[in-house]
């Protein structure tokens, strides 16, 4: 009972940070659902806690989603994460651990260069994201950052960003979780825990709207940025800790 306590706290409050800058929540909670249940129930579970995640940012910025972009995204995406989902039981992740990491760090100076040039992606870009990002999402656990250089640079802030991003990334993870009952990786009872987990994501997640609208622009960028680089220097942490 204990255990389940503490998971839903850092859920609640894993679901507050994802609810203000759109994405993150995977990474405070995943270590805690290998802790308490091991790394390979943690996965499916935490599959399962993101689309309700996702379901609770579209729910609470449904106005704001860019829907051309949605479209881009996803229509490479979702099959990209089906492939990538079964690929996972076979690679090793720690490579693609390292490169994200580094790759996170890097986007931070990257994003403010193609602010300063003036520098946006267009639709079609954005598909080509997509379909790469999809295909890491269903490899790897944690991916969510790579969404946001890719939402930034469309153009996309605040609101509108949280809501675009939520809304693409749930195709994704529905897409990843069909995959795993497929292959026999998700039974009932780990549905149910992460259905329980992602309760508390989306309670955190709807505490958090009324954060992100008292936020200025200037302030939810350097709240990404700051995603980012702790994102990045988890997944070097965790690469070398798994060596």
């Amino acid at each position: 009972m204990g255990d389940y306590l503490i998971v839903l706290l850092v859920g609640l409050a894993a679901g507050a940070v994802g609810g203000v800058i759109g994405t993150g929540s995977s990474i405070m909670l995943l270590p805690v659902l290998i802790f308490t249940f091991g790394p390979k129930q943690a996965v499916p579970i935490m599959a399962v806690a993101s689309v309700m995640a996702n379901v609770a940012r579209v729910i609470a910025w449904w106005r704001e989603i860019h829907w051309r972009a949605f479209v881009a995204y996803s229509i490479t995406g979702i099959p990209a994460a089906v492939l990538g989902a079964r690929t996972l039981w076979v690679l090793p992740a720690r490579t693609i651990d390292i490169a994200l990491g580094i790759f996170f760090i890097i986007m931070i100076p990257v994003r403010y260069f193609l602010k300063a040039k003036n520098i946006q992606i267009r639709l079609w870009q954005l598909a080509v994201a997509g379909g790469i990002i999809g295909y890491l999402t269903g490899m790897a656990i944690a991916t969510g950052p790579l969404s946001v250089p890719a939402f930034t640079a469309f153009g996309l802030a605040k609101g509108a960003f949280i809501s675009t991003e939520a809304v693409s990334s749930l195709g994704l993870h529905l897409s990843k979780v069909v995959t795993f009952q497929e292959l026999g990786a998700l039974p009932f009872n780990l549905i149910v825990q992460g259905l329980i987990v992602g309760g508390s994501l989306m309670l955190g997640t709807f505490v958090a709207k009324e954060i992100v609208k008292r936020m200025s622009i200037a302030s939810f960028q350097y709240v990404l940025d700051v995603l980012l680089f702790g994102s990045g220097l988890s997944m070097l942490w965790a690469s070398f800790q798994a060596a």
